[in-house]
C-alpha cells in the first residue's frame, strides 16, 4: 500500500461519512449533483456528517497539497467542476433550529430551503429563499441569494448573523461581525473561497402568505407582453418581485398538446406586502393582455416553490447570465430577435426584476456587488436537446445583442456557464474584489479553496504590508 492510500485509509477511520476514491463503489453517487453537464472528478470525496469530518478532510487536503471543493446540491457544477483534489459533500449535514422570538434560524451546511421554510412557517416566519426550495441554503446565501422576497428585504446574504466555518488551517471558527469582521464581510458574497461553512445563522421575516403564481401567454404575443411587463415594473412597489420568461417547449408527449413544439411566455409574481388587498389591481395591466393560463392568488409561503415551478430533477444544462440597466422596446427586440422562433436557441431566457431593497447596502456591509442593476438576464439551454457547439454561440449572440444595456456585471448565483471561472471578477465592485483577494491571502494564502468561482489570494508582498487583518490563532468556540 502506497503512502497516499494508507493516509486515505487512516482518514476513513477518523470520518463518520464515506471516504471514496474513483475506484470505490459509490464514488459517482457521492459526487453527483443537480447539474449533470459537468461533475467534479476528485481524487477523494468525503461525505461529511459534521464539522469534525470537514476539519479532517481539510487537514488531509492541506497535508497533501490538494485543492478543496465543496458541494451541497450541486446546482453550480457546470461553472465550478474541477479535476483532482478533495471534494467535501455536505448533503448529510442537515438540521434547522428556529428561534421565533429572535426571528432567526440556525441551519446546518447541507440543509435545503424546503426544510427551513417548513420549520419557519410553524413560527409564523419565512426565510429569504429562492425560487427553487430544493436548493441548498448555504451556497445560495454565500453567493448573495436572490429570492422571491428580495425586492422587499434584499439579498439573503444581507441577513446573515453568524457562520461556523472551517478555514484552510483546519480551524473551526465562529465568525460574526465582532469576532472576525473581515472574514464575516468576505464570506457573505464570496461563496466558498474562504473555507467550508458548516452552519449559518440567518434572519427570518414575518411573512406567512403572499400573492403569487404565474400568467402564461402565447408565444405570438411575446413582444407585447415583454413591452408591457417592462413598463409595469416601473410602477410597482418594492413588495412586488417578478420575472418574465420565454420557454421553447420540446415536441414531447410529456407536455400539454397546446405547448408542444411552441413558445410560451410566463410572468411570475411574488407580492409580499403586509396587506394583499391591492394585489389584483396591481396585476390588472398584465391580465389585460389575455393570458391563456392564470394561477395567481393568495398562497402560503410553504407553497412558494410553485410560482417558478423549477424542475426538481437533475439535467444537462448550459446557462449564462448578465446584469442589465434600464430596458426599453429596443432591448426587447434585441432579445427576441435572438430567440425562438427567429433562432432555434436558447430554449429558455428570463428577465428578473431587481431594484427595491436590492439596490441598497445592507446594515452590515458585505461583498455582494452590482446593486445598481435593474434586471437580471438568464439564458438557458438543455443539452439533451442541442449540441454544446450550437448552444454556446447562440448564447453569446444574445449577450452581444444586449450589450448596449449591460452593466458589465453578473450575479454569482447564476454564473453557471463554461466560462464562469473567467467571469468571477464581474460579480464584484472593483474595490471589493481587491479587498476579497487581500482577505483570501490571510485566510487561504495557498488558494486551497480554488475548485469554485475562484478568487485568488493577493500577492504575498501586498498582504505582508497590511496591518490589523491577521486571523485568530485559536478558533472561537463554535455555535452549538
Amino acid at each position: 500500500m502506497n503512502s497516499f492510500a494508507a493516509d486515505v485509509e487512516a482518514l476513513a477511520k477518523r470520518v463518520r461519512g464515506p471516504v471514496l476514491t474513483p475506484r470505490d463503489e459509490g464514488y459517482d453517487t457521492e459526487r453527483a449533483g443537480y447539474q449533470l453537464a459537468r461533475w467534479h472528478r476528485p481524487d477523494l470525496v468525503v461525505g461529511a456528517t459534521g464539522a469534525a469530518d470537514v476539519r479532517a478532510a481539510v487537514a488531509f487536503a492541506g497535508d497533501h497539497g490538494l485543492p478543496v471543493a465543496v458541494q451541497g446540491t450541486g446546482h453550480a457544477l457546470a461553472g465550478t467542476a474541477g479535476e483532482g483534489g478533495v471534494l467535501i459533500n455536505t448533503s448529510r449535514m442537515t438540521g434547522v433550529r428556529v428561534n421565533g422570538r429572535a426571528r432567526t434560524a440556525w441551519v446546518a451546511a447541507g440543509t435545503r430551503w424546503d426544510e427551513v421554510i417548513h420549520e419557519a412557517a410553524a413560527a409564523g416566519l419565512a426565510p429569504l429563499s429562492g425560487s427553487f426550495p430544493g436548493l441548498a441554503v448555504v451556497p445560495y446565501t454565500l453567493a448573495g441569494g436572490l429570492g422571491l422576497l428580495s425586492r422587499r428585504y434584499g439579498y439573503a446574504a444581507d441577513h446573515v448573523r453568524a457562520l461556523d466555518v472551517v478555514t484552510a488551517d483546519g480551524l473551526l471558527r465562529h465568525v460574526t461581525e465582532v469576532s472576525e469582521p473581515d472574514l464575516f464581510w468576505a464570506l457573505r458574497g464570496g461563496r466558498d473561497n474562504f473555507g467550508v461553512v458548516t452552519a449559518i445563522e440567518l434572519d427570518l421575516v414575518p411573512v406567512t402568505t403572499l400573492y403569487g403564481g404565474s400568467l402564461q401567454f402565447a408565444g405570438e404575443l411575446a413582444a407585447e407582453v415583454f413591452d408591457t411587463y417592462l413598463s409595469w415594473t416601473a410602477t410597482v412597489p418594492d413588495e412586488m418581485s417578478s420575472s418574465i420568461m420565454q420557454m421553447s417547449y420540446p415536441d414531447l408527449p410529456a407536455f400539454p398538446e397546446a405547448l408542444r413544439g411552441r413558445q410560451a411566455v410566463h410572468v411570475r409574481i411574488a407580492y409580499a406586502a403586509d396587506v394583499l388587498d391591492d394585489a389584483e389591481s396591481l396585476v390588472a395591466p398584465l391580465r389585460a393582455l389575455g393570458p391563456t393560463g392564470d394561477t395567481l392568488g393568495v398562497l402560503p409561503y410553504t407553497e412558494a416553490g410553485s410560482i417558478h415551478a423549477d424542475p426538481p430533477f437533475p439535467g444537462h444544462v448550459e446557462a449564462g447570465t448578465a446584469l442589465l440597466g434600464d430596458l426599453d422596446t429596443a432591448a426587447v427586440r434585441a432579445i427576441l430577435d435572438q430567440a425562438p422562433p427567429h433562432a432555434p436557441l436558447p430554449h429558455v431566457f428570463e428577465l428578473r426584476h431587481l431594484g427595491g431593497r436590492l439596490a441598497h447596502p445592507p446594515a452590515v456591509g458585505n461583498a455582494v456587488g452590482n446593486r445598481d442593476a435593474r434586471f437580471l438576464l438568464n439564458v438557458i439551454s438543455r443539452l439533451e436537446r442541442a449540441e454544446i457547439t450550437e448552444v454556446r454561440p447562440a448564447h453569446k449572440r444574445m449577450f452581444e445583442a444586449v450589450a448596449p444595456w449591460s452593466t458589465g456585471g453578473r450575479l454569482l448565483n447564476f454564473m453557471n456557464g463554461e466560462d464562469a471561472a473567467q467571469q468571477v471578477r464581474s460579480a464584484y465592485d472593483p474595490e471589493d474584489y481587491r479587498r476579497l483577494t487581500e482577505i483570501k491571502a490571510v485566510y487561504d494564502p495557498g488558494n486551497t479553496f480554488r475548485l469554485n468561482h475562484n478568487i485568488p489570494p493577493a500577492d504575498d508582498r501586498e498582504h505582508d504590508r497590511r496591518a490589523g487583518m491577521a486571523p485568530a490563532t485559536v478558533p472561537v468556540t463554535p455555535a452549538t
